[in-house]
């Protein structure tokens, strides 16, 4: 029992080590760079991207855990869905390097795109497994459809950004 509880826990942190890195390491980009960008009147403030980022990653990190308890662990039937999510949430953690520090809008656009279709792949492979697993991923694919939108308007809207940054 105890041990099922140090498994939750980790399973639902860890989707925050990698957020909590890539803000650290663009934590100055942001004031410096990105505040500087056209974007539309609907991006959201600043401040409600740790927020929401919070309680999605705390979401998706139960609900992987879900997903990992009911398929009996990290067994070959656990390979396709925990090897999506798995994926979708490295590209996830790519996205802030390459928008904000490589500056790189066409990748960055690329990579969320990606992050998209591994999210719904993500989602259709959990619905058999846990329905309550893959309602808990619905907030997140709706943010991510706002920040693809976001970041589409973004790289049309600063032509002169949409390659990586010069040194």
């Amino acid at each position: 029992q105890g041990r099922m509880w140090a498994y939750t826990v980790g399973f639902t942190i860890l989707p925050h080590v990698g957020g909590f890195l890539g803000w650290f390491i663009n934590r100055k980009e942001i004031p410096v760079w990105y505040e500087k960008l056209k974007k539309p009147s609907w991006c959201p403030s600043r401040k409600v991207f740790p927020l929401a980022w919070t309680v999605l990653y705390t979401g998706m990190g139960y609900a992987s855990y879900l997903i990992w308890k009911d398929l009996g662990g990290c067994r070959s039937k656990a390979l396709v869905p925990l090897g999506l999510y798995g994926a979708q949430l490295v590209l996830n953690w790519a996205w802030p390097p390459i928008f904000f520090s490589a500056r790189n809008l066409k990748l960055a656009l690329l990579d969320i795109l990606c992050l998209d279709m591994l999210a719904i792949g993500t989602m259709c492979s959990w619905y058999r497994i846990n329905k309550v697993a893959t309602l808990l991923l619905v907030p997140y694919l709706g943010w991510l459809g706002m920040a693809t939108c976001l970041t589409i308007r973004i790289w049309k809207d600063n032509p002169e950004q949409k390659s990586a940054k010069s040194e």
